[in-house]
This record gives C-alpha cells, structure tokens and sequence, in this order.
C-alpha cells in the first residue's frame, strides 16, 4: 500500500551553516530515517533518493540533505572528513527533532559509502536516541574505534561481488556485535547497478527500519 507523503524543501538552519534538504512526510508516519549520503554525493542521489521512496511507500518520513556546501565538497579531503561529517548530521538529527511533525518519531539513520561511517559515528553518541541503522555499500571501518559505542541495531548491506569492502564489513560486524547483521546482496558490486540489486537494499532496508523502529 502507497502512503501519501507531503514534501518540503527545506533549510536546515544548524549552528554553524544553512544546508539544503528535501523533507517527505507520509499522513501517519510511524519513523523519522534521516540519509548520510557518500563522498562526492548530495540529497540528490538517485540510489538514496530510490530506498528513501521505498520507505516513504512504508509509512516512514525521510529527511535527505547536503552535508557539504559546494565549495566544501568541491575539496576532496573534505569529502572525506569523518568527524565533519558527523557533526553535520548530528546538527541535522538536532534540527529535526525541533520540528513538531518530526520531534516523536523513532529515529534511524541510513548511510551510504562514507557516509556510512558518518551515521555510525552520529550513533555512538547518540545513543539510544538512534533505533537503528543501515548502512549500503559503506565504510563503517572508517569509524572502527566507535562502533562497541553503537547500541542501535546496525544492518550493513554490501554487494556479494564487492569484494574489498565485504572484508572491511566483516571487520565492523565483528565490532559491532549482536543485534547487527550483515547482508550480502548476490551479484551486486558496489554501486548496485546491477537488476534487482537496488530493490533488494530498498527492501531490506524497509524490514530493518519496520523492525526496529
């Protein structure tokens, strides 16, 4: 069943910086997930912008913004500044949760590429705030120090021909311990350009968040 959504574009005014995002609300949401996009990437994504429908389609709002101004992104170590990232998307859960339609849901994370490690950080010091996470093709390793610090129920999807970066999940579910899973989505490289690979991540995403949330 499809769930009507309103959607707001929006500026998130943080403390130190205005960033521009796109808020979609269905009538009777039951969840909040807000997305940590990967380097190089912005609310635009298409592959975020794909799972965030999905779970729109479930009855949960999405939040999908700009963790970088232009000029920030346009310099590659900054794309790749952990600890920047994370303080924007802890901003940016703040933000959030000032908003009256916004400030009951539950509250998950979904993280893609570094942005994984983004959202995994925002989660260990969040806390239980956080209700669960799920990262796509990320690097939680980034962040490998944090993650006994996670509490919140972690899903890490990764493409069953992505070699590398399976390796470095193994790591981070090792970390991370129970209840975390980690999910390899058959002939899927790191992109998931592959058929069917995409709307496999969309629905097990979906399952995660309707499960925890």
């Amino acid at each position: 069943m499809l769930m009507p959504a309103t959607s707001y574009t929006v500026q998130l005014t943080l403390p130190d910086i205005i960033l521009p995002g796109q808020l979609e609300i269905p009538s009777q949401a039951t969840g909040l997930v807000i997305f940590s996009h990967g380097s190089g990437s912005s609310r635009l994504s298409p592959r975020n912008r794909y799972v965030a429908r999905h779970l729109r389609d479930a009855g949960l709002a999405t939040l999908l913004f700009d963790l970088l101004t232009p000029t920030e992104d346009a310099t590659y170590a900054t794309r790749f500044d952990i600890p920047l990232l994370t303080h924007r998307l802890l901003d940016a859960t703040h933000w959030a949760r000032e908003q009256p339609a916004l400030t009951k849901l539950p509250l998950g994370l979904f993280g893609a590429s570094t942005g994984a490690a983004s959202a995994l950080a925002a989660a260990a010091e969040l806390g239980p705030r956080v209700r669960a996470v799920v990262s796509r093709g990320g690097r939680p390793d980034l962040v490998l120090p944090l993650l006994h610090s996670v509490s919140a129920p972690t899903l890490l999807l990764v493409g069953g021909n992505d070699t590398e970066v399976i390796a470095l999940n193994k790591k981070a579910h090792l970390a991370l311990g129970p209840p975390s899973e980690l999910c390899l989505i058959p002939g899927a490289g790191h992109l998931f350009e592959e058929p069917g690979a995409l709307e496999a991540v969309a629905a097990a995403a979906t399952d995660w968040y309707q499960r925890y949330l």
